[in-house]
């Protein structure tokens, strides 16, 4: 498990963010670290998955990729699922999900190639453990990616879980809420380093806020949840739990203020609820009210404010005459 080729799919536009983020989380360059189409491939370790999941803010999960070969049909995609030793994360008492993708694949039917992987993955746990592991669509214990181009298919398995947008923390949220994962991508492409103060001055259910908060603190964004690899075989919970404590040892006080504000009140109290479940309620200052009013009423009583000092400043010099 120490040579292992990861992907890290992220929205379009953030794939150089994300290589930076890996870079400065594991190290790696060149070969090590490519940035591809719709995310980062990495050549790392088990333990750079599992630390992956815990610090990273852009990717939208953490794959391993078991398999990447040529197919015509679905009876090839069966022979390459086949070939996979699937014995090694998971067990036929666990359950798993085919979770199918496609990029102008021949295929007519996707349901119907993820039907073949499917036989396949029991097809060997029957042949080599003599029994087979279940289905299940909603809560699996394995979740396996496929992907079809025109001409490859490509299979992963996912250690992560629920994506990773979900930290754990945001219980209230409101009509339209920003995914975490989008939050922090428009923070880096701000160019904002933690040093300056940060406003959003529509903050809703405080996403940016927290988002920037918890970087300003050193706050690693899945501390507050669980992980798909925590069901996987090579799962070691010393490993992981050491990376917990390394992760709180780094968190320190704010480098810089947050602040943030929303027109409607409804939306500041649930921002407040969830920067405390963040762990972040000290370090963000929330306020209701219509932004572009409270500037406009800031920006007029500076100018009332200098134009009566001008004016006492004339008549003070006129007195002395």
């Amino acid at each position: 498990m120490n040579s292992l080729q990861l992907f890290l799919p992220c929205a379009a536009g953030v794939g150089e963010y994300l290589a930076d983020e890996v870079h400065h989380l594991t190290g790696l360059t060149g070969q090590d670290l490519l940035t591809g189409r719709g995310g980062v491939v990495v050549n790392a370790s088990w333990r750079d998955a599992m630390r992956l999941n815990l610090y990273s803010r852009l990717a939208q999960r953490v794959l391993v990729q078991l398999s990447h070969t040529p197919y015509r049909s679905e009876a090839d995609l069966y022979e390459a699922a086949s070939n996979v030793a699937w014995e090694i994360w998971f067990t036929t008492k666990q359950t798993f999900k085919i979770e199918i993708t496609a990029q102008h694949s021949p295929l007519k039917s996707l349901n119907f190639a993820a039907l073949k992987i499917k036989d396949a993955v029991v097809d060997r746990f029957r042949a080599k453990r003599g029994e087979r592991p279940s289905v299940e669509t909603q809560w699996p214990d394995a979740r396996i990616y496929a992907h079809l181009t025109r001409e490859h298919l490509t299979l992963y398995i996912d250690t992560s879980g629920e994506p990773l947008f979900k930290r754990g923390w945001r219980t209230d949220k409101g009509d339209a809420p920003l995914k975490e994962t989008l939050a922090a991508a428009m923070i880096a492409a701000s160019g904002w380093d933690a040093t300056v103060p940060l406003y959003d001055p529509c903050c809703g259910s405080g996403t940016i806020p927290i988002e920037a908060a918890q970087i300003a603190c050193g706050i690693a964004p899945g501390l507050h949840r669980r992980f798909g690899f925590e069901k996987l075989l090579p799962f070691q919970n010393h490993v992981w739990q050491g990376l917990i404590e390394e992760a709180r040892d780094h968190e320190h006080e704010p480098t810089a203020p947050i602040f943030g504000s929303d027109v409607a009140f409804r939306m500041v109290d649930f921002a407040e609820r969830n920067a405390e479940r963040a762990g972040v309620s000290g370090v963000i200052e929330f306020r209701g009210g219509d932004a572009l009013t409270e500037m406009i009423a800031k920006n007029v009583t500076t100018l009332v404010s200098e134009r009566l000092g001008r004016e006492s400043r004339l008549l003070t010099r006129q007195g002395r005459r």
